[in-house]
C-alpha cells in the first residue's frame, strides 16, 4: 500500500467509526461563507452556527421581547417600543447576518443532524392516554424520547422508567389504537402508550 492509500483508508475508517459534524460557529462574521465552502469541498459535514445569536434569542424570548422557538427560520419582535436601541440593533444584526444568510442559528439543525442522522436516533412520543395523547396530568405530548433505531416498545418502557419496563405488558399505537407486537420496531415520530402492571415512580 502507498502512504496516500493508507491515509485515505484510515480517513474512511475514522469517518465511519467516529462520525462527526463541523459546527462552524460565528457564522455571522464576514467571510464565513468562504470558510464553510472550504470545509464542504474537503468532504466534511458542516453546519453554519451562530451560538451567540441562539443564546441572545433564547434570552430575549424568555423575557417576552421576541417570539422564537429554537430551530425556527425566523423570529418576531413582540413590541419594538419596549426594546432599547442596543437590543433592537442586536436583533436586526441577527436577522440580517444570521437568518437572512443561513436561514437560522444552526444550533437546532446541528443537534438534529447529530442525533437523528449521524447517530441514527429516532424521536418517539410516549403518552399515558392514547385517545387524548396526554400524560396523567393532561399535558398533550409532554415528552419525546430519542431512541436508537430498531428499538422496541419494551425498550422504550425501560428508557422511561425501570419499573415501567419491569411491569411491561404491551404497547398501543396511539394513531391506530392497535396493540403493537413485542418485536415491533418503533418508527420516527410514533406516539405510543405503554401498558404496564407498574407505574413509573
Amino acid at each position: 500500500w502507498k502512504e496516500e492509500e493508507l491515509l485515505k483508508l484510515a480517513t474512511m475508517i475514522r469517518r465511519r467509526s467516529k462520525p462527526f459534524i463541523v459546527a462552524a460557529n460565528k457564522a455571522d462574521v464576514k467571510g464565513s461563507e468562504k470558510n464553510v465552502e472550504k470545509l464542504v469541498q474537503r468532504g466534511y459535514d458542516v453546519v453554519p452556527v451562530s451560538a451567540e445569536a441562539e443564546r441572545t434569542l433564547r434570552l430575549a424570548a424568555s423575557k417576552g421581547l421576541v417570539k422564537y422557538v429554537p430551530g425556527d427560520n425566523n423570529f418576531e419582535m413582540v413590541d419594538e417600543s419596549k426594546l432599547t436601541p442596543q437590543q433592537k440593533k442586536a436583533l436586526e444584526y441577527i436577522r440580517e447576518n444570521v437568518f437572512e444568510r443561513w436561514g437560522g442559528t444552526g444550533v437546532q439543525k446541528l443537534v438534529n443532524m447529530a442525533y437523528l442522522e449521524k447517530l441514527g436516533y429516532i424521536p418517539v412520543y410516549p403518552v399515558e392516554n392514547p385517545h387524548t395523547l396526554t400524560d396523567h396530568e393532561g399535558r398533550v405530548l409532554p415528552d419525546v424520547y430519542l431512541m436508537p433505531r430498531n428499538s422496541t416498545p419494551r425498550q422504550l418502557a425501560y428508557k422511561i422508567h425501570t419499573e415501567l419496563g419491569e411491569g411491561y405488558l404491551y404497547a398501543v399505537d396511539a394513531k391506530t389504537g392497535l396493540r403493537l407486537a413485542d418485536d415491533h420496531l418503533l418508527k420516527p415520530g410514533e406516539v405510543v402508550s405503554i401498558v404496564s402492571t407498574k407505574k413509573r415512580g
